[in-house]
């Protein structure tokens, strides 16, 4: 069957189904013609016996405007076609930023393609109350919510031409608690400290300043490069970190919750800031020729030689030293060696020496007579 609906020259249908456009003129001379957008050719279509058409099976390419004529050619009627699908449900989902404010927001599970309203309200379990509606932007907003009590309701009408659709879902303030992230953060070196930053921030805006609202914030550091957070909790709006990698650049982050509502959850974490703790940057000075020293006292002052100099002059004594007793012990380390070989050699040559010589005195003895 047909599903349509007609408003002042417009009529509306159902996507895949049968629309029919009426003629609708008391002094009609059957038969008629219809024309779509000043074209002769239309969708598939039947015209009944009193001289309506019927669109089977309407899809987007059936849209547009129709005109009716009689045998004669005159025009009878105009209607612009739109075709979509009614409401169905929505899928909603509710933030809560502070006490005193909830926004909630909704998307369509059917695509209607036709314009719609919606209408809104909320209830705390006793009474329902408007929820502010933004048609634009897809949300609405509810004002100084009853936060005390535990389950609220929310419920959307949404309606176009072809119908209308309630939605609803529970909606539990304590468990949607969720502060907007920090802002301001600031990271900041402490001078004469290379292992220390200062780190500070702001509530966020939308949190009210008030002792009844406490915030307890989390906040998360590491060197650029490392995979390990170190993490640290505060109730102030600053702290020092005291073990930041002495030259090395950080990473910080700082995110925010409820400190009385256990049941709240954590801000997202702020942008990325990037520190590095105070460094104690000695600039070298040029050395002093032997005779600026002697120089008049109208001239320029003489300048010392910076510790860092001397400290080198001494370090260059200190390694020639160094070089001088390892080449004596090298020195005496081969006289050694080369002496028990000189040793071992001369022992050797006695014994061969000696051998020989008893080897000659026994041929010497075969040799007498007996």
């Amino acid at each position: 069957l047909g599903e349509s609906f007609q408003v002042s020259g417009e009529q509306y249908g159902r996507l895949e189904s049968n629309v029919t456009l009426a003629c609708n003129n008391s002094e009609i001379r059957l038969p008629v013609s219809w024309h779509l957008s000043h074209s002769t050719v239309l969708p598939w279509h039947q015209v009944t016996p009193n001289g309506s058409l019927v669109l089977l099976h309407a899809n987007h390419s059936a849209q547009g405007t129709y005109s009716c004529y009689d045998n004669s050619g005159r025009f009878l009627r105009s209607i612009k076609l739109r075709l979509g699908h009614p409401p169905g449900r929505l899928t909603i989902s509710c933030q809560v930023p502070n006490h005193t404010h909830v926004r909630c927001s909704w998307v369509e599970t059917v695509k209607t393609f036709l314009p719609a309203e919606y209408n809104a309200s909320f209830s705390n379990g006793k009474e329902w109350s408007p929820c502010i509606v933004d048609v634009t932007q897809k949300h609405c907003d509810v004002v100084h919510p009853a936060f005390w009590q535990p389950i609220h309701t929310l419920r959307i009408t949404e309606t176009n031409a072809l119908g209308s659709k309630n939605t609803t879902a529970s909606v539990k303030l304590h468990e949607l608690l969720k502060p907007d992230p920090p802002e301001s953060v600031l990271v900041k070196e402490l001078e004469g400290y290379p292992k220390k930053l200062l780190i500070s921030w702001r509530f966020p805006s939308s949190w009210p300043q008030h002792d009844a609202f406490p915030l307890i914030f989390h906040i998360r550091y590491r060197p650029q490069g490392s995979m390990f957070w170190s993490e640290i909790y505060s109730l102030d709006n600053s702290i020092v970190i005291w073990d930041a990698l002495a030259g090395h650049l950080h990473q910080v982050q700082v995110r925010t919750r409820d400190e009385i509502n256990a049941e709240s959850q954590w801000s997202e974490w702020s942008p990325l800031l990037f520190g590095r703790p105070w460094e104690d940057y000695i600039t070298p000075e040029p050395d002093v020729e032997p005779e600026d020293i002697f120089t008049l006292p109208t001239k320029s002052k003489p300048e010392a030689s910076t510790p860092k100099s001397r400290g080198s002059k001494h370090g260059d004594e200190g390694n020639l030293g160094l070089v001088i007793l390892l080449v004596l012990f090298s020195v005496v380390i081969l006289t050694t060696i080369f002496s028990l070989i000189f040793v071992v050699w001369m022992r050797q040559r006695r014994r061969d020496h000696a051998t020989k010589q008893e080897l000659t005195s026994m041929v010497k003895m075969k040799s007498i007579p007996i």
